[in-house]
């Protein structure tokens, strides 16, 4: 199987270097430039916070820079990939290649299996320190560059519907069996019209709803407060709904989306958008196997027939179509018009095929 996949190891070797060689060079040059770019925009406003300095300028570096490096790896492996096969068809190798017997598949093979080693370090990246640089900088720059104090996972306000009933919580900790909401809030309404208002400074689940501790009840139509240590409320609500508030897709690691998800669905939530971002996860890295099969358009044919620039832009066009069309996938599931496998895979495979297509319609 090796055998017939890789004839020549040594040309295996040779083109699969130059691939890499060219993908980290343009990686690096795309990401430092645009990270200075994007360093000069922001420092005004990073600075202009009182106290913030050098450090702020670094630390500013070092939660963008994974999100450049994410975003433009797919470019580099584009842009490696055409000027690897421009250089290989310019010094006549392709024909040297094909004249020592190897198919055109056998020529990309290198390349494809070099590129399911970047979609793999890729993936590696993304779920180890990209989520984390995203969540940051979310918050970071949601606070308009100011101090942050600690993250609270647990503490914060959750608004949640069961039924006809609105709950309020300032906060929520715990999970399952186990969450405690802290000031709570129930609005009780019949038929969209509000019947009463019980208040809580604690609500546990229990057998048939939730436990409210030291509440005060109030009837809308008579007037009439009451106030108890201890409340056996019946409700639909369920723990899930109040722990799984504000779920993104990238500030969580697969680990933690998958359960995330899981709780979501159990709640009753709708997760499409969460599903497709989920297979994304593993879709968007193997776009760096896809590149040299869209991009083998400028490796065939003879240079001296003077076309070799029009089909490098061929297949720059081609694998920014690509990009277009993953993008645009993207946001129709996010207004829940493609299905989320769909929109994760279809792009892929479909220019997948149309790659193949293209391949062996010139050359096999």
């Amino acid at each position: 199987m090796l055998k017939r996949l890789f004839p020549s190891p040594s040309l295996a070797l040779y083109t699969a270097r130059m691939f890499l060689v060219r993908t980290i060079a343009f990686l690096a040059g795309l990401a430092i430039i645009l990270m200075t770019l994007d360093l000069l925009g922001e420092s005004a406003r990073i600075l202009a916070v009182p106290g913030n300095g050098e450090a702020e300028l670094w630390k500013y570096v070092s939660i963008r820079m994974p999100q450049i490096i994410a975003l433009f790896l797919p470019f580099s492996v584009l842009l490696a990939t055409l000027l690897t096969f421009m250089t290989l068809n310019q010094n006549s190798e392709i024909t040297i290649f094909k004249a020592a017997g190897i198919s055109a598949h056998q020529i990309l093979a290198p390349l494809v299996i070099a590129g399911l080693g970047i979609a793999a370090l890729n993936f590696v990246f993304n779920e180890r320190v990209l989520v984390r640089a995203n969540a940051e900088y979310d918050r970071w720059k949601a606070a308009d560059y100011k101090p942050l104090s600690p993250e609270n996972r647990t503490g914060r306000e959750v608004w949640v519907r069961a039924g006809d009933d609105l709950w309020h919580a300032s906060a929520v900790e715990g999970k399952g069996a186990t969450t405690i909401l802290r000031d709570v809030t129930i609005y009780n309404r019949e038929h969209d019209r509000l019947v009463e208002i019980v208040r809580a400074e604690e609500a546990a689940p229990a057998e048939r709803g939730w436990e409210l501790s030291m509440a005060r009840r109030f009837d809308v139509a008579s007037g009439r407060l009451t106030t108890m240590s201890v409340l056996p409320y019946i409700s639909p609500a369920q723990p899930q709904q109040f722990t799984t508030q504000g779920v993104n897709a990238d500030h969580l690691p697969l680990w933690e989306l998958v359960p995330a998800i899981r709780d979501l669905q159990e709640a009753g939530k709708p997760t499409d958008q969460l599903v497709a971002k989920l297979n994304h996860k593993f879709s968007g890295p193997l776009s760096a196997a896809l590149m040299p099969l869209l991009g083998s358009v400028a490796a065939f044919g003879l240079a001296r027939s003077g076309k070799l620039f029009l089909r490098a832009v061929s297949g720059l066009a081609l694998g920014f179509a690509f990009f277009v069309a993953d993008n645009f996938a993207m946001a129709m599931a996010d207004f829940g018009t493609y299905p989320p496998w769909a929109a994760a895979w279809a792009p892929f495979l479909l220019f997948f095929l149309v790659g193949e297509s293209l391949l062996f319609r010139t050359e096999e």
